[in-house]
């Protein structure tokens, strides 16, 4: 492990609340996933247990009512909201995004952060209500983590989080490609999609942090550019963007209650650095997940093995604090 490394990872240590008695419910990670539909049910599940399995509190999933159906056999420990539809699934109606969006918009005040994309799908519907959720959030400062099919709109709207300081956007190197283009980047103006490239996009997307995934993760908030290259696993099994879509969401959570000072912090990081070290720790933690579960199953390795090894991986590379120990 290289000496950065060992430098980043004790700063992410400092944004991670002790567990302490004087804490209650929902204090140290209220964190919603915004996805899942008729078509998809596995990608919100792994992002949500990702959450939990890191040390969210509260981990919400909020879908389809098929989706739901489903995805309530999976786990008992979300909580499962069916407040999404597809559009063969409501009436004609003048503006069904904005009444679909509403109730979810009312739960945003009592949430750290909220993760959009996992089995979203490209629906008008679903798309629209996000895209409603989207600008609420932004209006209310919760902090976002956008992937896959949340991109596929940030590809079309990319006013919808251009400027916004509290977001992070998980492109694989196709969706990097596709938003490079929607914000005016050609070839010319990509000389990468590595340290260079991923700076140019976070720049043109205003200043939004981009984790752009791949064979070594690069993070950039278009001023700075962090990588993370820890080894992981060799199968590209699909869902396992999900663990860490799930565990930036509980580290945005986490950072969320070290900027309120709720127990006695270590340093004094700004927000704009708490945002790439929550980018970068979920990187790290999903890539030694990543490791871990390839070691025990080699090819067969399935999104849902990487789920397990979440508690093993914060573990082994933060670790909790003595206060946190009985």
């Amino acid at each position: 492990m290289s000496a950065k490394t060992k430098e980043l990872l004790k700063k992410v240590r400092m944004i991670v609340p002790p567990m302490l008695d004087k804490f209650h419910k929902g204090q140290l990670g209220r964190v919603a996933v915004i996805g899942g539909s008729e078509s998809y049910t596995g990608a919100p599940y792994f992002s949500a247990m990702a959450s939990a399995r890191l040390g969210a509190d509260l981990s919400h999933v909020i879908c389809t009512p098929p989706a739901a159906n489903v995805i309530k056999t999976y786990s008992p420990n979300l909580m499962v909201h069916p407040m999404m539809r597809e559009i063969n699934q409501v009436p004609a109606s003048p503006e069904p995004a904005s009444e679909l969006a509403s109730p979810i918009i009312n739960m945003l005040g009592n949430l750290h952060a909220v993760v959009i994309g996992p089995g979203l799908g490209r629906d008008k519907l679903m798309q629209a209500t996000v895209a409603a959720v989207i600008k609420a959030a932004r209006a209310k400062n919760v902090p976002l983590v956008l992937d896959a099919d949340a991109l596929w709109l940030i590809q079309n709207q990319p006013e919808l989080v251009h400027g916004y300081k509290e977001c992070v956007l998980t492109p694989n190197v196709v969706e990097f490609g596709r938003l490079a283009e929607a914000v005016g980047l050609g070839e010319d103006d990509l000389p990468d999609t590595g340290e260079a490239g991923c700076k140019k996009l976070a720049k043109a997307l205003g200043g939004v942090v981009v984790v752009r995934k791949g064979g070594v993760d690069w993070i950039s908030d278009g001023e700075k550019a962090i990588v993370g290259d820890g080894e992981g696993g060799r199968k590209r099994s699909g869902g396992q963007g999900d663990t860490l879509t799930g565990s930036i969401g509980t580290l945005l959570a986490y950072r969320d209650v070290y900027h309120q000072k709720l127990w006695d912090t270590e340093g004094d990081l700004d927000r704009s650095e708490t945002l790439m070290l929550a980018a970068w720790g979920g990187s790290t933690i999903t890539r030694e997940c990543s490791r871990l579960a390839y070691k025990k199953h080699g090819r067969s390795l399935q999104a849902s093995d990487l789920t397990e090894e979440v508690p093993v991986a914060f573990d082994t590379l933060i670790g909790e604090k003595e206060e946190s120990r009985l």
